[in-house]
């Protein structure tokens, strides 16, 4: 998170803000919202856009994939599900190193005695 100059970290960010630190227009951040799920900012009781960590990684990612990667809009979609789905599997992966840990460590015991 960024950090202000008095040390606090920032919890919410304007999209006037979010456009300055991605380099897009903030016209082009309220276009991805409209093609990309994952990217729903919520909306202040005034109405105006508040960004979180979340919603900048997500932007941030959105942005590369365009612009860096060169995808199209399909594409770019296409490869945040991916992204997405592949982190739901996450656990399962850390659940299977831990498992092999305790394995490698008890092998590391054996040889040891």
């Amino acid at each position: 998170m960024a950090m202000l100059d008095n040390g606090i970290t920032k919890l919410y960010y304007t999209i006037g803000e979010v456009a300055a630190m991605v380099e897009e227009e903030a016209h082009v951040l309220r276009y991805w919202e409209t093609e990309f799920d994952s990217l729903r900012p919520r909306k202040n009781r005034a109405g105006k856009r508040v960004y979180t960590k979340d919603d900048l990684d997500v932007v941030f990612r959105i942005r590369h994939l365009l612009r860096d990667e060169k995808f199209t809009i399909d594409g770019a979609r296409q490869a945040l599900k991916r992204d997405k789905s592949s982190s739901r599997t996450a656990p399962d992966s850390v659940q299977q190193l831990m498992e092999m840990r305790s394995f490698l460590q008890k092998m590391l015991d054996r040889v040891k005695d």
